[in-house]
């Protein structure tokens, strides 16, 4: 097994944004800048805890935020166990890699379809007699330090057309029967509102919706707006908008209308930009998170500040 790459904290010296409890609405535009908006009633999570990162829109950063912040957490000296959820690209699985067990076959490998349908219980039939496999059988560690990752492959659509009855609940049962001491769980939830990710979403105590500051980007905030108050009347009351992250923000009118919307539909709220870099884009083909890649860059600067906002590094410790 490859040797664990230990995540180091950020440097004291970077460029962070400054935090405020409420903006200026009537600051002109020269005066208006990039901050953090903490409302008052904002309070950090403690561990264990469910983020899912979620949006309808695609192309907004979403698995980027998944796994910048699990590498925040990860670096703060917390366990995160990264569940990739989106069959399209399972990009955090090739992102970050998996450390498979050394002689372990690949049809023994498990990852988040098994979770939900089950398994052979020989794997040299599989089309025989199926067993349960629970979330930590499919969870694998990486080559960093405090960070796993059940991982995901394009067959977890099958789930849409095999399932049985208590999908909606799969991933929240196996969650609650895991037993391995995880601090943080970050789902990367798909764009697309399947029986997976409505169970992402059922399982989650925490949501985070990354979105791009474009007219068409803040239509895809309306619609996950909707479908997040129907998990929260109907499945998951508990369900928190933890965040609102503008990523790839520069500074333009509708960066800032697209802030404000999001702290008025979510007046409890993070709402932070994530500044634009073109290091964010390169970090996969690296194999490593943008904060190793980078870890000057502006943009890992502001996830390392929206993680510690969200999870109380005090509380944690």
């Amino acid at each position: 097994m490859t040797a664990t790459i230990g995540i180091p904290p950020l440097a004291s010296d970077l460029e962070f944004l400054s935090i405020v409890s409420q903006w200026d609405l009537e600051a002109p535009y020269h005066q208006w800048s990039a901050t953090t908006l903490v409302p008052p009633t904002f309070r950090p999570a403690q561990t264990p805890r469910v983020f899912v990162v979620t949006n309808n829109k695609g192309g907004v950063g979403k698995t980027t935020t998944a796994v910048e912040l699990a590498a925040a957490w990860a670096a703060m000296g917390l366990r995160v166990r990264l569940i990739d959820a989106d069959p399209q690209n399972a990009a955090i699985t090739y992102w970050l890699g998996v450390e498979y067990p050394a002689g372990l076959g690949v049809e023994e490998r498990f990852n988040l379809r098994h979770v939900f349908l089950g398994a052979p219980v020989d794997p040299l039939r599989p089309n025989g007699p199926t067993r349960e496999v629970s979330l930590d059988e499919a969870t694998y560690p990486t080559r960093f330090k405090n960070l796993s990752v059940v991982p995901c492959e394009s067959d977890l659509t099958r789930v849409e057309y095999e399932r049985t009855g208590g999908t909606d609940n799969a991933l929240k049962f196996a969650l609650a029967e895991a037993r391995e001491p995880f601090d943080v769980t970050v789902i990367d939830a798909s764009r697309t509102m399947s029986l997976v990710t409505l169970s992402c979403l059922i399982a989650s105590d925490e949501a985070i919706i990354p979105v791009k500051p474009g007219a068409l980007d803040a239509q895809g905030v309306l619609s996950i707006n909707s479908t997040i108050e129907a998990i929260q009347r109907r499945e998951n009351p508990k369900l928190r908008v933890a965040a609102i992250l503008t990523t790839m923000w520069e500074k333009s009118d509708l960066a800032r209308e697209v802030e404000e919307q999001a702290a008025e539909d979510y007046p409890n709220a993070i709402v932070s930009p994530i500044r634009k870099t073109t290091k964010v884009g390169e970090a996969p083909a690296t194999g490593q998170p943008t904060r190793l890649h980078a870890p000057r860059a502006t943009a890992v600067a502001d996830y390392g500040q929206v993680a510690r906002l969200l999870l109380d590094p005090v509380r944690t410790s």
